[in-house]
């Protein structure tokens, strides 16, 4: 019986492959955190109104600004995270699944 080859997860191509998605992910994840940064100060030029409403004692700008923009910003680095180690196990286990196809 074959033993199966051990599969080198150090090799350029794995690491080419799960780097670019990686970047991709990354990328996303810092659209979505710009488009929050951004959205705040968006949101007060064109709806001035809206964002001087009393909420809790807080305009909105303040109220979205203190309470809401941290989670949000938390909310983005978790999924990055558990994306990014989602985005390693799969790419290990396509190349053991290559590993064992190759010493078959």
């Amino acid at each position: 019986m074959q033993t199966p080859e051990k599969v080198d997860v150090h090799s350029e191509a794995f690491l080419h492959s799960l780097m670019r998605k990686q970047l991709r992910l990354s990328i996303l994840c810092a659209a979505a955190f710009l488009l929050v940064l951004l959205g705040l100060p968006l949101a007060n030029y064109f709806w001035p109104e809206l964002m001087a409403t009393r909420v809790l004692g807080f305009t909105l700008t303040w109220l979205i600004l203190g309470i809401g923009f941290f989670p949000i910003v938390w909310l983005i680095a978790w999924i990055f995270i558990r994306r990014s180690i989602a985005l390693e196990k799969a790419e290990v286990a396509e190349a053991v699944k290559e590993g064992e196809s190759v010493s078959r």
